[in-house]
């Protein structure tokens, strides 16, 4: 059954979700409507996927609109997560301009509707504004260190805009803002299409393939598990909290690393592929969280030992 928005209960809060048939914005609306919420999902399906949602489509709490958030929307709504982007690097480096193009005019389109209708606003931008780094750990007074030309330029610059967009609108119109740089996120509905380093790594050891290294494997990341960074998601946009926040995990691992205990997880030996480095991409990215504990409570609960294995049980169990 396709719902109308007035179909929507009176007196009850309206959630926007943008790019909500995506991995991390269709857990987002799974943690909403399984909390007796409102919500609206906005997205064109250039990187969402319709499976993702698929329970939700005939709940009436529930409405899926198939458009651009390139393209004005207007309707009553009371929260917006503005999640929409091209995330996926393997996406990203091939379409930049249009990266470029849906972070800064989608943004705008999701303030001005903030502004219309006086909703609270949250952006997931991300650990990429940080660019390249000497710092161990990464704080929220770093600046950024970006390469404007290089290859992965498109998708970082895109998130900068966004938050300064944002800032503008609280700073003007007094917008109610909130913004999370998201750290490496992983689990169930990570495509193993668009690139992310998990979602290959598991593709090509259950598929036998040699694993693609960019560079020698000793960069590091630090990964945290969907349903912690949904946690985070709420917790930030039910605080008061309007300055940029960290979101991410702590446990420290190297990339080549990382091959190595997802191949032990599944009981395969791996073999390596070497490629190039790629351009602007950082030694070490590790996030400082102690405002994420301070102002919101949080800190991640799912090690990277328990979220594989979560992650890997969900692939069998669906292959």
């Amino acid at each position: 059954m396709k719902l109308k928005l007035n179909d929507f209960d009176q007196g009850l809060k309206i959630n926007l979700v943008t790019g909500g048939a995506g991995f991390l914005g269709s857990h987002l609306i799974d943690s909403l409507m399984e909390s007796g919420e409102k919500v609206i999902c906005i997205d064109n399906f250039f990187n969402g996927n319709l499976d993702n949602i698929q329970k939700w489509t005939e709940h009436k709490n529930f409405e899926c609109i198939n458009m651009d958030v390139c393209n004005q929307f207007s309707s009553k709504v009371d929260r917006i997560w503005h999640l929409a982007s091209i995330a996926s690097p393997d996406l990203y480096l091939r379409n930049p301009i249009e990266t470029l193009n849906i972070s800064f005019v989608g943004s705008y389109n999701m303030l001005e509707l903030a502004r219309k209708f006086k909703a609270k606003i949250l952006l997931t931008s991300s650990s990429e504004i940080y660019g390249e780094s000497n710092f161990n750990i990464l704080n929220e007074e770093y600046l950024g260190n970006i390469n404007c030309f290089s290859e992965r330029a498109s998708y970082a610059e895109a998130k900068r805009i966004s938050e300064t967009l944002f800032f503008n609108y609280k700073n003007i119109y007094g917008v109610d803002i909130r913004i999370a740089r998201i750290f490496n996120t992983y689990g169930p509905r990570l495509s193993f299409r668009d690139g992310r380093v998990i979602s290959k790594f598991i593709y090509q050891i259950i598929n036998d393939m040699p694993v693609q290294i960019n560079g020698d494997g000793n960069q590091t990341r630090s990964f945290c598990y969907v349903d912690d960074m949904i946690k985070g998601l709420r917790m930030l946009m039910e605080s008061e909290y309007s300055k940029p926040i960290n979101l991410g995990s702590k446990e420290e691992i190297s990339i080549k690393d990382l091959a190595y205990f997802i191949g032990k997880k599944i009981g395969k030996n791996i073999k390596f592929q070497y490629c190039s480095s790629l351009n602007g991409d950082t030694i070490r990215r590790k996030p400082q969280i102690d405002k994420a504990y301070n102002k919101l409570g949080w800190l991640p609960s799912i090690t990277l030992d328990k979220g594989l294995e979560l992650l890997i049980n969900d692939i069998v169990k669906n292959k």
